[in-house]
């Protein structure tokens, strides 16, 4: 799908706030309303873009992640898709490297987080599984990092979070049908639970749409402590992603770039830090699993999504 400059600046106004109204939008995008409205539908219709709510983990008791490396005996996207219908996988793509998938998990404490690795283990043509267990998140933009202000959530709120899940863009009147309460009592819980850190709803992108279509994933191992690296990665542009981890390696992170020679530089670069002992790295293929909308999982398919 071909975006000109007003699609992306739409696309980048929803990557920020997914629920801004029309009519902010068009004032933003310089459009009519009409028009603003036209161009959204089209870019969800064509499953480019999907605006989605996501969670606090620690509202759905999401408390620990780990990074898997999963080697295989055959062809990996039968493995890779058996993962990704796991509730407890949020990413899971196919990759080139040493490895051939590698998948995140996300789960309530050590205990299942232990007994999803061993899922994994347990599937079909899995050979092996190498896991990087996250102790804290430095970048992430579909990770809410601060501590919720809102406590003591009822029924409602959680229908609210669901329906939310389900639509980011779900009209507060919708909402409204769902909650039982009027609009204006469902919009000011709402915007509660959007101020106060427990969700946010924001927009899914295919990396290839915004010029990004090169994903490499990296490994980084470091001498001494890892903080002075990661603060100078979590400063990179390219650098979208990054975990501090237990294991193998002390970061974990993704590179999104323009062109393979992007991400060469940029590895050679991460390479010449001070502090870097080795860097591993591997490059996306196919974005198997991409949801983050982990609530609803258990009870709903596994959106997929190509890239």
């Amino acid at each position: 799908m071909d975006l000109d400059h007003i699609d992306l600046a739409v696309v980048r106004e929803l990557q920020s706030d997914g629920r801004l109204t029309y009519e902010t939008l068009a004032q933003r995008v310089g459009l009519s309303r009409p028009a603003t409205r036209a161009r959204v539908q089209r870019l969800l219709d064509s499953g480019a873009v999907r605006v989605v709510a996501v969670v606090h983990p620690a509202v759905r008791g999401l408390t620990t992640s780990a990074h898997l490396s999963v080697d295989v005996s055959g062809a990996a996207e039968g493995v890779a898709r058996e993962i990704a219908a796991m509730p407890q996988a949020p990413f899971v793509t196919v990759t080139a490297g040493q490895r051939a998938i590698m998948a995140e998990l996300r789960t309530d404490g050590i205990a299942e987080l232990d007994r999803a690795i061993e899922r994994v283990r347990a599937v079909a043509g899995v050979s092996a599984v190498d896991p990087l267990i996250s102790i804290r998140h430095l970048k992430d933009p579909y990770l809410l990092a601060a501590e919720p202000t809102v406590a003591d959530l009822d029924g409602t709120d959680l229908q609210i979070l669901d329906a939310l899940e389900r639509d980011g863009r779900l009209p507060f009147a919708d909402l409204a049908a769902t909650t039982g309460l009027s609009a204006g009592a469902t919009r000011a819980r709402t915007l509660r639970l959007l101020d106060g850190g427990v969700v946010k709803v924001l927009a899914l992108v295919r990396p290839e749409i915004l010029g990004l279509g090169f994903l490499c994933g990296f490994a980084v191992r470091v001498d001494g402590a890892r903080e002075p690296v990661a603060d100078e990665l979590v400063g990179w542009e390219r650098v979208s992603f990054l975990s501090a981890c237990v294991g193998r390696a002390e970061l974990v992170g993704t590179i999104s770039a323009d062109s393979t020679g992007s991400i060469r530089a940029t590895l050679d670069a991460m390479r010449a830090l001070a502090g870097v002992r080795g860097v591993e790295s591997w490059i996306h293929l196919e974005l198997v699993k991409e949801r983050y909308d982990l609530g609803n999982s258990a009870t709903s398919p596994a959106d997929t999504a190509r890239g």
